[in-house]
């Protein structure tokens, strides 16, 4: 009864130690992920920093725009054009979150714990 008590301990310790990968080794990927995850909010910072620049041109453009005399075309021209800057930098800046919130999700990942955006 004891020799088969202590084999079960010592089999669902063992099953435990296997499960888990080292400590040594836990760490380096907490550590590899967490510099994921600040150069992801670097690179999210300056896509919302690009966004708010882009937002500031085209309205001072749809300004301009509007309260220039009817044959505007140049002005027009230059709206459209930033308007498409506006809308390329609102896209970098959704795929800036997102890939930081991925790079969050792998930080909580590596210390074994279930991602947050679940």
């Amino acid at each position: 009864m004891r020799t088969a008590l202590l084999a079960a301990l010592t089999l669902a310790v063992a099953a435990a130690a296997l499960g888990q990968p080292p400590v040594g080794d836990r760490s380096g990927a907490v550590q590899r992920a967490q510099m994921r995850a600040s150069a992801a909010y670097r690179e999210l910072g300056q896509a919302q920093y690009e966004l708010k620049l882009a937002e500031q041109d085209y309205v001072n453009t749809r300004d301009a725009y509007r309260a220039a005399p009817p044959p505007a075309a140049d002005i027009k021209r230059e709206l459209d054009k930033t308007k498409k800057a506006f809308d390329a930098a609102r896209l970098r800046e959704a795929r800036a979150r997102k890939a930081y919130e991925a790079a969050l999700d792998e930080v909580e990942k590596a210390w074994g714990r279930p991602p947050k955006s679940q």
